[in-house]
């Protein structure tokens, strides 16, 4: 093939997708592995190149800007994805120098002609003449630019894991994650999924690699990819004590369908049936295909329904439920590692819309839940605003609710493989998982009891 490679041109237009339609990575990638026809170690390398890129984008634009007398903001935004690659590939991949280079020059070349062609070639230069670490001397970076991490960002985590632990968490969501698979129980085994069991989630296993969707039981709907973090979320709300009938659940937010997936295998096993709501309808299609109702087949057990509906104000009657998973809509800060674009999205006043809406359906899911039943409220962000506040405030105003110890759920008495260690929350008695600890997403769990 003549011009860029397939897997530098995948990578590009990952790029390019995720910066001009919002598209994220994780979603966007395969597609364009898929269009290029890219497999084994050129799938790897794009994926690499494009996730790793994207994570690291405030270092490279940080070097970038020494190494040209013009703002970054001047510089076309097709050029400036091609700079971010080959930075990558010249500080963080095992690129040969002139390589880097002139994959990056052809590519952009393609794209925008001679002229930015040669602009490309002498900024990459530059760049070429120092690793990393020298870069990070040479500009005195400071934390936020070491790691690629905005400063509010930077500020918002540190507050929530600690002075002492702020660069391990940071350096944790520059590194990729391991893909993750579920076997849903039941229905699959974990031995049918070829690589090594997840610490702690007994249904979990860390892919050996290549495509999970070619694996028979994730192609047939019996198995899934689900971060370990998911995974115990669910087998919090499976596993919590409560008092009375257990046969009907509510996953109130459970687009894409990941947790609601487990949450049904695990109800079908104990004869209870799970609602699951969802109050985007593109995002309820998906929760359908999670659960394999695709018409074609009969209902699978365990799934009672899917509803498109605005779980702050529900249409089920309050106490309808004996547990309620809400899986709230948050920043996302604590999937920085497999959602790389999020950290350059999301912005600080999008907290000012957020935490309205965690607190209107925590609220919602306390009123739907009947006495003697459960709640458990999750968020991917550790961030306390989203986290502690949220939960400490219904508690100021429900004298009907009381705290549980979701710890006591992150054990092998709770039927996990081992126990999760340091997982303390912000409160006493909930949960905070996170990458640098426990190689998970940085899942946030509260076990909320309705009197």
């Amino acid at each position: 093939m003549s011009g860029p490679d397939p897997a530098r041109r995948a990578a590009f237009e990952t790029l390019k997708a995720v910066r001009a339609k919002g598209a994220y990575t994780n979603l966007v990638l395969p597609h364009m592995l898929g269009k290029y026809r890219l497999t084994g170690r050129d799938a790897a390398f794009a994926t690499e190149l494009a996730s790793g890129t994207i994570r690291r984008q405030g270092t490279y634009d940080a070097i970038l800007a020494s190494c040209t007398d013009r703002p970054l903001a001047n510089t076309a935004a097709k050029v400036l994805d091609v700079l971010r690659l080959g930075c990558h590939q010249l500080l963080a991949m095992r690129v040969a120098p002139h390589a880097a280079i002139s994959t990056s020059v052809d590519l952009v070349k393609s794209e925008s002609g001679p002229g930015p062609a040669g602009f490309t070639n002498a900024v990459l230069r530059k760049v070429s003449a120092h690793d990393l670490d020298a870069w990070l001397l040479r500009l005195d970076a400071d934390r936020a630019t070491r790691f690629s991490h905005p400063q509010w960002v930077v500020d918002a985590l540190a507050d929530a894991v600690g002075e002492g632990e702020i660069d391990a968490l940071l350096e944790a969501d520059n590194r990729a994650p391991s893909v993750t698979l579920v076997a849903r129980p039941g229905r699959a085994t974990v031995s049918e999924l070829p690589g090594r069991p997840t610490p702690y989630s007994p249904y979990g296993v860390t892919s050996a690699g290549g495509d999970p969707g070619a694996l028979p039981a994730v192609a047939d709907g019996r198995a899934g990819v689900q971060d370990e973090g998911s995974q115990l979320v669910a087998l919090a709300l499976a596993s919590a004590p409560l008092e009375g009938t257990d046969a009907r659940w509510l996953d109130l937010c459970a687009g894409p369908g990941g947790k609601a997936a487990l949450l049904v295998a695990l109800a079908a096993g104990r004869g209870a049936g799970v609602v699951a709501n969802e109050v985007q309808p593109h995002r309820a299609d998906l929760v359908r295909r999670a659960l394999g109702l695709d018409g074609a087949r009969p209902t699978p057990p365990g799934v009672e329904e899917v509803t498109v509906a605005d779980g702050t104000t529900p249409p089920w009657p309050p106490g309808s439920f004996d547990r309620v998973l809400v899986d709230a809509p948050c920043t996302g800060l604590g999937a920085l590692r497999r959602r790389p674009e999020a950290r350059w999205r999301r912005q600080p006043e999008d907290l000012d819309d957020l935490l309205p809406l965690q607190r209107a359906l925590l609220t919602s899911a306390v009123d739907l839940v009947r006495p003697g039943g459960v709640v458990v409220y999750a968020t991917c962000s550790p961030v306390l605003a989203e986290t502690r506040d949220v939960v400490g405030s219904l508690l100021v105003k429900r004298d009907d609710v009381k705290l549980g110890d979701a710890a006591a759920l992150m054990t092998t008495a709770a039927g996990l493989r081992n126990d999760v260690p340091d997982c303390a929350g912000p409160l006493q008695g909930t949960v905070q998982l996170w990458p640098h600890r426990h190689g998970t997403d940085a899942m946030f769990v509260a076990l909320l009891h309705r009197r």
